[in-house]
């Protein structure tokens, strides 16, 4: 039943069939696609799609309509695409992730299958500006940052590779939320993203699953006296997939990322309506749709958790009802084969109820005894660990799951205690206190479900994401599982498509690109090494640095558009996008901003380049602590963007609502790249590869991917300061004062006491002190102030660097040219090599 063993026999489509062209461009060829023929399909999708006709149709009808006739592609693509899959028969991933942090689809897709030139020629010959046109594209942002993003690469490299795989997620009505900014603060609005529909799905109601909660488990015994469970549900939830394409660059294979939306088993209740109970009829309906209404509810209150642990079981059983559906669809019911066609990566914790789920069917439905199906899940999953954050693998407790899956809980019981009894107790003997540690339930004034050790156990690989951090999970995290099995931890380094972030978001450096390497790049990253000896060519510098300009001119019209603040694109703009979080340090960056206004108030002849500071980040609504620090950001901005003073010379800009459509403005225009979590907290980061990529600075710590960008890149063109991992456990293990570093450096006291004056909150004296209260009352947790000197130190070495131009282009060029590592290509075969085990299928 194994297939860890099992080898891939065939090598990746060759994409180079000819260097001097790419294979997206060669598809348009094969399809005899040009600007008339594009043209022609845009308009009659106009008239028999949208239902609209030139004359009075909106930018958002033409949108539509450009989305019907690349869909016309893409379908008949999808179609064969699982043509082939079913004919061949192949060994599939099933991603499952609870993010999918899309973005938008028209430039990518076009892109993907070689249509951009011709598509912007069509929509300028229609009288049309094809940007604008775009900006009509809702963000599909289901998920919160990077571990969707994540999950959005991989599946466009899946594609890409020709590899059978389908994503599985929720179908959320509601992205993360819009943030508005209102007198500084977040503000938090309803994501509605697809308010009047979403051009690029399609329902699947031939594949509804019907999904089972609450209710009770009944003993039952057969005639031999054989026990059988028979799980009898409260209540019945609808699970209705809804298939995005997902086209592979050349879109030669267009995979579907399939996301479940929740309704009730019977829509609506006739009779209680008829009865005059107008509401109390849709009352079910209201419910069973909570489901999947929004990502991330807040889990504050018991309510709120119960929410949580349902819309994780419900796509999580939703997919394994799918999966096994399309096995039996070539296979009926010889489960001899179901272990060498399928493997289950679960992308974080988060999917973890899917193992539970799976035995449950293989064991009361199928009607396999538990040793057998216990080593099919053994052999079909495999997790991804994206956290050395202890509160972030997820604990559910024990009441919780008795009363919403109360079969999953027994099953769970039954896996604790067999690995217990028979693993644990071989490599601990006699050892309570490891065997209390490594259970799935940890015992305490509530008992809870460990979800990460569930993950651990009952899967046949467990990943990091990042060098650092994959030797961190084995020594820190789950050292003991380690000693257990020594083979079961591996590092795959994430990566990001380079479509998408360099050929779609930055098409002028795309084209300089293309213009000295082999135009195949896209998908042979590698291949930007060339570009090395270029990197002291004073042509090619001006020709890079002068693109990076018109990129920041174009950022600095988006900061007007969204701030109303003026910036110099001859400025240096310094980014910081992330999630809001203490550990990612944002304010760290703010108490250095801080120090140079003061230092320009002290003199404003203070020699340092004219500086932009642009933050895009989200805080989750109830995370107190985040919001204060974009409170503070906003209001620190708003005093030194008017402070004549200091002479333009710093600004300070917070970019709202921050997405991926806005992230694909941003960094192309980014100079320095801040990666400034505390050392041993970041599992990677795929911001600061998207950024590097894109000619920016890093000014890291050596944490997560951060290292291996250092060592690709050359020490010498990227900016590492601060703790690393084994200085920040000695630190806290000496133990940490915070005090110390607040009265031993005179510049970090006044900046800190800053927070408790009016200064940047006027009338509100004290307004911002939470700040400095994180910082030195509750201890530090990060050691930001233990941080702050070499982080400023770090930030005059960028001033010098900055000031010598070649010297800049030089490093900015080598750290575009040498980021050929940090492609999801990369991390997608080093899945399929270490992990999945995958055949390639190229789609006729």
């Amino acid at each position: 039943m194994t297939t860890t063993g099992r080898k891939s026999t065939k090598q990746s489509r060759n994409l180079t069939t000819k260097a001097s062209q790419e294979p997206s461009t060669l598809l348009a060829q094969d399809m005899n696609l040009d600007v008339a023929s594009f043209k022609q399909s845009i308009i009659k999708h106009l008239h028999v799609t949208v239902g609209t006709d030139e004359n009075k149709a909106s930018d958002k009808a033409w949108w539509n309509a450009i989305c019907a006739a690349v869909n016309e592609l893409v379908y008949e693509r999808v179609t064969r695409t699982q043509k082939t899959h079913f004919q061949k028969d192949t060994r599939a991933v099933h991603y499952l992730s609870l993010e999918f942090l899309m973005g938008r689809f028209l430039k990518n897709n076009l892109t993907n299958i070689g249509l951009t030139d011709i598509a912007q020629k069509a929509v300028a010959e229609l009288g049309l500006d094809f940007n604008q046109i775009c900006e009509e594209e809702p963000d599909m942002a289901l998920g919160n940052g990077g571990l969707g993003r994540l999950a959005a690469c991989f599946v466009d490299s899946l594609a890409t590779l020709d590899y059978p795989a389908i994503g599985y997620g929720i179908h959320y009505e509601h992205g993360l939320f819009t943030q508005d900014i209102q007198h500084g603060r977040q503000v938090e609005r309803p994501d509605s993203w697809r308010e009047y529909g979403n051009a690029w799905e399609i329902c699947r109601p031939e594949s509804i699953q019907e999904i089972p909660l609450y209710g009770y488990v009944e003993t039952q015994y057969d005639e031999s006296g054989k026990i059988h469970k028979e799980w009898h549900p409260g209540r019945i939830i609808k699970g209705v997939p809804w298939d995005i394409p997902v086209v592979g660059y050349g879109a030669n294979t267009v995979n579907i990322l399939r996301l479940w939306e929740s309704r009730a088993s019977d829509f609506f209740n006739w009779d209680v309506f008829n009865a005059g109970g107008y509401l109390d009829a849709q009352v079910e309906n209201v419910q069973a749709e909570t489901i999947s209404k929004v990502l991330y509810p807040n889990d504050n209150t018991d309510a709120g958790k119960e929410l949580r642990l349902i819309q994780q079981y419900f796509f999580c059983a939703c997919s394994i009802k799918d999966i096994i559906r399309r096995y039996k669809r070539a296979h009926e019911n010889d489960w001899s084969h179901f272990v060498d066609q399928v493997v289950i990566q679960l992308n974080d914790t988060h999917p973890a109820i899917a193992i539970p789920e799976l035995m449950r069917i293989l064991v009361d439905r199928v009607g396999l005894d538990w040793s057998e199906a216990w080593s099919m899940c053994q052999n079909i999953f495999a997790y991804t660990n994206h956290t050395l954050l202890p509160e972030a693998l997820e604990k559910w407790s024990v009441r919780l799951f008795e009363k919403v899956l109360p079969r999953h809980l027994e099953i769970i019981y039954e896996i604790n205690s067999r690995f217990l009894e028979d693993i644990v107790s071989q490599h601990f003997a006699d050892n309570d206190e490891v065997k209390r540690k490594l259970s799935i339930i940890e015992e305490g004034h509530e008992k809870m479900v460990r979800m990460g050790n569930l993950s651990v156990i009952g899967s046949f690989k467990v990943n990091g994401v990042a060098q650092i951090h994959s030797k961190l999970v084995k020594s820190d995290l789950f050292p003991e599982f380690d000693q257990i099995w020594p083979d079961k931890f591996t590092n795959v380094t994430n990566g990001v498509t380079p479509r998408r972030w360099l050929k779609s978001c930055n098409p002028k450096l795309a084209k300089l690109i293309s213009a000295h390497i082999d135009a195949d790049w896209p998908v042979h990253l590698d291949k930007l090494k060339s570009l090395v000896p270029l990197a002291d060519d004073p042509q090619f510098q001006q020709d890079f640095m002068q693109i990076k300009l018109e990129n920041k001119v174009e950022l600095a019209h988006v900061i007007k558009t969204l701030t109303d603040v003026e910036v110099d694109p001859n400025a240096l703009f310094d980014i910081q996008i992330k999630r809001l979080h203490e550990y990612k340090r944002q304010q760290l960056n703010l108490i250095h901003i801080m120090a140079l206004y003061r230092r320009l108030l002290q003199n404003p002849d203070y020699d340092m380049p004219k500086r932009v500071f642009i933050f895009g980040a989200k805080a989750a609504p109830g995370y107190y602590l985040a919001k204060e620090i974009i409170y503070a950001i906003n209001k620190v901005a708003d005093r030194i963007n008017t402070d004549e003073r200091i002479k333009d010379k710093l600004k300070v800009v917070f970019l709202p609502n921050y997405r991926v459509s806005l992230a694909e403005k941003m960094i192309p225009a980014a100079d320095v790249s801040e990666q400034i979590s505390l050392a041993g907290k970041e599992a990677s980061g795929t911001g600061n590869m998207k950024l590097a990529l894109n000619g920016a600075i890093t000014v890291g710590t050596l944490d997560g991917a951060n290292i291996e960008i250092a060592e690709e890149a050359g020490e010498d063109n990227v900016v590492i300061f601060g703790l690393d991992v084994d200085e920040v456990k000695a630190l806290q293990a000496q133990g940490y004062n915070p005090w110390d570093y607040y009265y031993g450096n005179e510049e970090l006291k006044a900046v800190l006491d800053w927070f408790d004056t009016d200064y940047f909150t006027p009338g509100k004296p004290g307004e911002l002190s939470e700040i400095k209260r994180s910082l030195l009352d509750y201890g530090d947790s990060y050691l930001t102030l233990a941080d702050y000197q070499s982080y400023s130190d770090a930030h005059q070495k960028v001033d010098k660097l900055y000031q010598d131009k070649s010297v800049w282009a030089k490093m900015a060029i080598i750290n575009t040219a040498t980021m050929g590592k940090f492609n999801s290509d990369r991390s997608i075969r080093d899945y399929v090599n270490k992990i999945w085990k995958l055949d390639d299928c190229n789609v006729k």
